[in-house]
């Protein structure tokens, strides 16, 4: 098993790889949100389309209890594949935003 450590930096490198790739302008900002000692990673997009005011959440992921939680994700892609890739266990995967009955049925952890 991997060190919380271990996970905090994939889950930061992750985060990092799609803010890189995120839309970026002089009114949009894309914001990297880390906050180490709680264990809580967002990746979001705020300013200003015109008149418009933009702000949303593209990527959510926390740590609790040795696992790495996928709480939101605004992408097309399979975010919980990405980590399995990077090095992460299914089973200290939790897809976060699926109920806890309908989680039994993935290939990750419940919870």
């Amino acid at each position: 098993m991997a060190t919380l450590d271990q996970y905090r930096e994939i889950v930061q490198k992750l985060l990092q790889d799609y803010a890189a790739f995120s839309r970026n302008d002089q009114e949009v900002e894309t914001e990297l949100i880390f906050d180490t000692t709680r264990d809580h990673y967002q990746l979001v997009h705020i300013g200003w389309q015109g008149e418009r005011r933009i702000y949303g959440c593209i990527l959510h992921l926390n740590i609790k209890d040795g696992k790495i939680w996928l709480q939101h994700n605004g992408t097309e892609n399979d975010i919980a594949a990405e980590l399995v890739e990077m090095g992460i266990p299914k089973s200290d995967i939790v897809i976060g935003f699926h109920s806890p009955f309908k989680r039994q049925f993935t290939e990750y952890a419940v919870n």
